[in-house]
Order: C-alpha cells, then structure tokens, then sequence
C-alpha cells in the first residue's frame, strides 16, 4: 500500500502580493506628471499671459508718458521709477501682479490638479494603476509648486530682458531716495521672488485642499482665489487692529523691504512664519481627508 504524499500546505506557498518590480516610489514620478501638466494647453496660456504682460507695461508707458509720481495719492512707489532701469521696470512688475496676478497661476495649478483627475473620471484608475494615494498626492502637489515657481520666475526674468532693452540696465532706483547698484538689485530682486513664493503657500495649500475635496477644478481655482481676496478685503478693514497679522495678505508686500538700502528682514521673516503656518494645517488636512475619501470618479 502507497503512501499518499501530503498536499503541501498554503503557507508552504510562495507568497506574492505585488508584481515583479513594483515599488510605490516609482509609480507616477515627478518627470512624468510634470510633462504632462506642461502639454495642458491651461499651462500655456498662463506663460503666454505672464511673459506677454511686460510688453504691455511697456506700450502703456510709451503711450502714456513717463510716470512722475503726481498722481501719487500715498507717497512715491516703485512704478513712478519704472522707467528708470531694467532692475526697476523688473521691481515694478513684481509689484502690480504680486497681489492678484500671480495669485491666478499659483490658484491654478495647485487648484486643478486633482480635481481635474476627477472631472475626468481618471482619478480612480491612477489609483488602480496602482498608485499609492500619498504618493499620487506627493508628486501632484510637488509638480504644482514647482510650476507655481516657475510661474513667479518667468514674470521677473522676462521683465527684466525686455526692461534693460527698452530702458538701459542700471541701477536700481528707490522712490524714497537712493539706489542700490545692479550688483546688489539682482540679489535683492530674488530675495523678492523668494518671499512671493512662500508667502503664496498659503493660496497653493488652499487650492490643493479645496481640489481634494471636490470634482470641479474651477470651483477649487475659484475658491482659493475668492478666500485669497476676502484676506486681503479684511486685511483692509482697520478696525481689526493687531489681529490683521495673523492674516497673509497682512505680509503680502513686506518683500519692499528687501529694496531698501539697508535690508530689514523682520517683516518678512513674520510674513513667511504665518504663510508657511497655515500652508502647513491645509496641506495636511489635504492629505488626512484623501488618505479615507470614497473615489468614484
């Protein structure tokens, strides 16, 4: 009589609970993400805006004259010294976009990227790719931010090549008196672009929760941009007396300090704590609330 052999049992098995060579790091990397957020044509149009804004500053100039500071109703400001080199033509138009134009690219970006997924009804096929749902988070927003900068780097850079063209490189003129050479205004000037991004955190880390949490891209762009102005409406109101700095829009324009003789980081490192504060708080409820969301579309 035979001995039957014994079956062997399931844990004898070998075990696979993955495919050969799947790793959560290398799902959706950033290279990727990052080409295709580039070839979306909402992509386009903001650097075509940016870059082109320079060029209207430019012909409005030309037609209408220099500017001399009469109109000033607050004191002399960076746009009565537009005209005066590249560095200021290039500080100028940091300061006319720094409170809403720029916030429209940083809106944007960070606003549409999950969202959209989801207008798309792709969202839930990344994540049965699979891709993580922290790593898909992860590398969404790191793209965004760094298209945002992007975005803040291209309004300066291309002022200041089409400003030294049309009115000469030279030093940096302070409305208040003084100036700084062109071998201090460059750094200062990225000093500036530096302080705009952090302090821009706060709309970045409103929209990508905002676009977590809904299905309609234009309804999170559109609520970043809408709270972002309700901070700098209550910003306005004086009546709220010192509780107006825990607001950012309270710091949006501390960066004017970096263009004075004497740099003055005070206000500015205030500015950035309580950007970066509350850019923290929505980044991780972005993260707490998609890590357990029901995605169906």
């Amino acid at each position: 009589m035979s001995a039957t052999a014994p079956a062997p049992s399931p844990a004898a098995a070998p075990a696979t609970s993955t495919a050969p060579g799947y790793h959560p790091r290398r799902t959706l990397p950033l290279r990727v993400e990052a080409m295709r957020q580039l070839r979306r044509r909402r992509t386009l149009v903001v650097g075509a805006v940016l870059a082109a804004l320079p060029f209207i500053l430019i012909a409005a100039f030309a037609i209408g004259g220099q500017p001399d500071g009469s109109d000033s109703r607050n004191g002399p400001s960076l746009i009565d010294t537009a005209t005066a080199s590249g560095a200021n033509f290039a500080a100028t138009c940091l300061f006319v976009s720094a409170g809403f134009l720029l916030v429209v690219p940083v809106a944007l970006f960070c606003g549409d990227t999950i969202a959209s997924e989801a207008s798309w009804s792709s969202l839930r096929y990344l994540l049965a790719a699979p891709v993580p749902r922290m790593r898909l988070l992860t590398s969404k927003f790191l793209v965004a931010l760094g298209f945002s900068a992007a975005a803040m780097l291209l309004l300066p850079v291309v002022a200041l090549a089409a400003g030294t063209v049309a009115y000469g490189w030279g030093d940096l003129q302070i409305p208040t008196g003084g100036s700084l050479p062109s071998s201090t205004a460059l750094p200062r000037l990225g000093i500036v672009i530096a302080f705009i991004f952090v302090s821009q955190l706060v709309t970045a880390a409103l929209a990508f929760w905002l676009s977590t949490i809904t299905d309609a891209p234009l309804g999170a762009v559109g609520g970043a941009v809408g709270l972002t102005i309700v901070g700098n409406v209550l910003d306005a109101v004086t009546a709220l007396g010192s509780w107006r700095d825990l607001l950012p829009a309270h710091w949006q324009y501390s960066w004017a300090d970096a263009l004075q003789p004497h740099l003055e980081w005070s206000g500015m490192i205030q500015g950035a704590a309580v950007s970066v504060s509350y850019a923290l708080v929505l980044t991780a409820l972005a993260f707490r609330g998609f890590r357990t969301k029901d995605v169906v579309s």
